[in-house]
Parts: structure tokens; C-alpha cells; sequence
């Protein structure tokens, strides 16, 4: 999304539009504070408040970043990157397993950095706390091996990373609204329906 002008970062800013999130930034000339759209503090009048579209810009004007919104690590800033490229490589330990085994600290410090800050990063680009990612994969992971797969629900338990056929049974059933063994009922009956009847 290009810069927008200044009556559309006007509208922006005052509704905490999202979607222009990294598209512009807001500087208040009374207290040398810039914020992204999304900030959750109060706004200031309008004659008070400049746009640039970089925080790199901005902060070159002599602005300071907000310590509540962070701006310095919107999406598509260096810090958002590196961030994007943290959380990717805590999915992967997540999905060989580390929060089976090990604590969210014990994950961080894997990572380098503290849990709370890993807490604030998946919050930031997944919206979810690592165990609650973690729990997501592991449903995802059971559905599309009910769905395609014709090994035992012990064996697919195991291999989504479940650490008991109970628990497998009872994350399903609360999560997905239907026992292990309904899903692949259901995922096989839907393949039956679409495909396609030979004609020969």
C-alpha cells in the first residue's frame, strides 16, 4: 500500500485502521512521540500531528518512538523482519516439539531472548501465546493426517505430537466438535463426494 495523503492518515489514525499498519507513521509535534495507526493512545488534534511513511524518516526528523505501539518494529521495518524471522524459528522447535518437553522460558532462551518478549512477538504476528500456537499446529497437523491417512489414531496421535491417545481424543472432540474417528469418517466421505466418476 502506497503513502497515503494526509486526509486518509488523518481517518487512519483516528479509527486505529490496522490495514495501514507500516504505511505510514504519526509524529505529535507537542511531545516528539511518533506512534503507529494502531496505538491505543489517546489522539492528540489534528493540527498537531505530521505523517511519514518510514520510521527511519521520521525518527530522522527527531522524533522518539512510543514505548506502548513500538513503532520502530511495524511490518516491514528492519526490527518486523528480524521479529517475523524469530517467530518462524520457534514454530519450527514448537513443531519438533520443544513445548512437549520444555517450558515457554525454556523455548526463549533457546531463541535468545526473553519470554516475555516471545510472548509479545507471536501476540504481534500470530495473534496467539506459543503453547496456544503450539495446541493450532497440533490440530492442524491431526486433521490433515485424519484426513489422508489411513494409519492408526494411536500412530496419529503420536505424529501430530500429542502425548497421549486421551488427550489426542479430548483436544480433538472440545476443539473440532467430533471424535477422532468421525473426522476421517467425515474427510473420507467428502473425498467419495468430489471425485470424479469414471465414464468408461
Amino acid at each position: 500500500m502506497e503513502f497515503p495523503d494526509r486526509t486518509h492518515c488523518l481517518r487512519a489514525y483516528a479509527n486505529r485502521d490496522a490495514r495501514f499498519d507500516g504505511c505510514f507513521f504519526a509524529a505529535v509535534t507537542t511531545t516528539r512521540i511518533f506512534c503507529r495507526p494502531i496505538c491505543p493512545a489517546p489522539r492528540p488534534r489534528p493540527d498537531h500531528l505530521r505523517f511519514y511513511g518510514s520510521a527511519a524518516e521520521v525518527a530522522a526528523a527527531g522524533f522518539r518512538p512510543c514505548r506502548r505501539c513500538r513503532p520502530e518494529c511495524a511490518p516491514g521495518s528492519a526490527a518486523w523482519s528480524g521479529s517475523a524471522a524469530t517467530v518462524a524459528r520457534a514454530l519450527r522447535l514448537i513443531d519438533d516439539g520443544v513445548l512437549d518437553r520444555d517450558s515457554v522460558d525454556a523455548l526463549a532462551e533457546r531463541l535468545g531472548l526473553g519470554a516475555r518478549q516471545l510472548r509479545r512477538l507471536f501476540a504481534s504476528h500470530l495473534g496467539a501465546s506459543p503453547r496456544e500456537a503450539a495446541r493450532r499446529r497440533r490440530l492442524a497437523r491431526a486433521r490433515e493426517l485424519l484426513a489422508g491417512s489411513s494409519a492408526p489414531i494411536t500412530e496419529i496421535a503420536l505424529r501430530a505430537g500429542f502425548g497421549s491417545v486421551r488427550h489426542f481424543n479430548d483436544e480433538v472432540r472440545r476443539s473440532l466438535g467430533k471424535s477422532p474417528t468421525a473426522l476421517r469418517q467425515a474427510a473420507q466421505g467428502m473425498q467419495r463426494r468430489t471425485r470424479p466418476r469414471r465414464t468408461d
